[in-house]
């Protein structure tokens, strides 16, 4: 059977990088015609694409009375996002960052993430907690929309074409396909190891789930299209903690296990470390991309060795 997983594992990264070849283009030729810039594309449209997954898997959990899978999932997958796949992707290619991702998307994550840490201290979340975390998904949507930047032009980007549209949504579809398959045969993998479900959830269903999030955020990078390539990751953990989680909240109150409080901690920590990195020069470097990682290997490294 172990075979099969593997196999399932290499299809799946077929799927997505094919899908996130699709989705970056297909996006930033979208954004130029309807003149939004690629940061603002990043964090709504992509995001929500690559999001897809953790969508599927934390609502599916939370009504499924798995509340340790649920919310470890978007704790998980958000640390995932900004320690791996954020830092991988910079120390392949330094990422450009500027003062709307830190001030105004950097102070909304950490403002997000410092609400989901007070919420879930008492190892409940409620259903009223949900609503909060949903309604803030909204106003910062809104946000943007009524306050988007303009597109910044560059020669070679041409306009979209009426198939771009289709390609945008094809892409969306095999990225979540991609790490759908890439989940399942993880966590069969896990499972056989007889790994508890708080640390499956927050490490290998993380790691799945996180898939579409690293390679269109490294296909973005490696293209030069920065905004999408940050904006993806930004936008990624807004929309786990707000969207995906606050509703998981309003259809099922969940209780979690007191092993949610380190990985909360972990979340907030690294959440402040980035912005401050993206800050720096206003770039996230190499070097900068080595810590994240490093930090997320030892994270990963504990959690298997003490729970």
């Amino acid at each position: 059977m172990e075979v099969i997983y593997v196999g399932q594992i290499l299809l799946s990264a077929v799927f997505l990088w094919k899908g996130a070849g699709w989705l970056v283009e297909s996006s930033i030729r979208i954004a130029r015609s309807l003149n939004v810039s690629p940061l603002v594309i990043g964090l709504t449209v992509v995001a929500f694409g690559t999001s897809a997954p953790e969508f599927a898997v934390t609502i599916n959990a939370a009504l499924s009375g798995q509340p340790d899978i649920s919310v470890s999932n978007v704790i998980g997958s958000n640390i995932f996002n900004l320690g791996f796949i954020l830092g991988g992707v910079a120390i392949v290619k330094g990422i450009k960052t500027d003062g709307k991702l830190v001030w105004r998307d950097g102070m909304v994550l950490i403002a997000s993430t410092i609400a989901i840490l007070y919420f879930i201290w008492d190892l409940h979340f409620s259903r009223k907690e949900g609503i909060i975390m949903f309604a803030g998904l909204g106003l910062y949507l809104f946000y943007l929309f009524i306050r988007k930047e303009k597109y910044e032009q560059i020669a070679e980007i041409l306009p979209a074409r009426p198939v771009d549209y289709l390609y945008l949504l094809g892409g969306i579809a095999t990225v979540v396909l991609g790490g759908h398959l890439l989940k399942i045969g993880a966590l069969s993998l896990a499972r056989d190891f007889g790994v508890s479900e708080w640390i499956i959830g927050v490490t290998i269903v993380a790691a799945g789930t996180s898939a579409p999030e690293f390679v269109t955020s490294l296909v973005a990078a490696i293209k030069g299209h920065h905004g999408i390539s940050a904006g993806n990751l930004i936008g990624s953990d807004l929309f786990n903690l707000l969207g995906v989680l606050g509703l998981a909240g309003i259809l099922n109150p969940m209780t979690v296990t007191s092993y949610a409080h380190g990985s909360l901690v972990m979340l907030v920590g690294m959440v402040i470390l980035v912005v401050i990195f993206m800050r720096t020069g206003w770039r996230l470097s190499r070097a900068e991309g080595f810590i994240l990682v490093g930090l997320n290997a030892l994270r990963w490294t504990m959690k298997f060795t003490t729970g």
